[in-house]
């Protein structure tokens, strides 16, 4: 076998993420978009992901954006309704790979005051053998230190190890960081891509009881 464990991103690879939907019959979608357009949710969120406190991030909005602090109360209160469960496929692939005896990780950009959620909304992610969260660890992808931290807090071979993520910028840090890499679009590409490599897990999903 020339990959003995896969190394997961979870949002939206195996966890659904939408930070629109805490916000749903609580403010008109005009007010979020111009919350998220003004404040660079994105960015402002990868913040989040790298380790700063919600605390820390409300009193910065305060300071500079104080029109939109209760936007943000809204999606910290309510980010359960953001992860609304697993991705499609995502929780017979782990299944699967456990069962060809595959390693199955995960590597999440995830703030650590909300990755609790995770496991009680997708419970997939409980299955995995182990998970590092970047919030926790003050390291966010695509830094290539945080595939260092993984690499060795896992015991993993890059060369054996098939990195998925949604996002090409963190797909690329992990080739550079020497692992095999999957640009994530299906559960059904993914298990198509480990096929190929010689992993034994089925050409498809089993239905449910088989």
């Amino acid at each position: 076998m020339t990959v003995d464990a896969v190394l997961f991103d979870l949002g939206q690879v195996l966890v659904r993420w939408d930070p629109w939907l805490p916000f749903r019959g609580r403010h008109p979608e005009a007010d979020v978009r111009r919350f998220f357009d003004e404040v660079d949710f994105a960015a402002f969120n990868h913040r989040q992901d790298a380790g700063r406190p919600w605390a820390e991030a409300r009193a910065e909005l305060e300071a500079t954006h104080p029109q939109h602090v209760g936007l943000l109360d809204v999606y910290v209160e309510h980010f359960a309704e953001a992860v609304p469960g697993p991705v499609e496929g995502a929780d017979a692939l782990v299944d699967d790979l456990r069962a060809a005896g595959v390693r199955v990780l995960g590597l999440t950009n995830w703030s650590a005051e909300t990755f609790h959620v995770a496991p009680t909304t997708a419970p997939v992610v409980g299955r995995l053998e182990d998970v590092l969260v970047s919030g926790r660890e003050g390291l966010a992808k695509p830094d290539p230190r945080i595939f260092g931290l993984a690499t060795r807090r896992f015991g993993l071979d890059p060369a054996r190890t098939l990195f998925t993520d949604d996002a090409p910028v963190n797909v690329d840090a992990a080739a550079r960081a020497g692992f095999r890499t999957e640009l994530f679009t299906s559960h059904d590409a993914l298990r198509g891509t480990l096929r190929a490599l010689g992993v034994e897990v089925p050409a498809s999903p089993r239905a449910p009881g088989t």
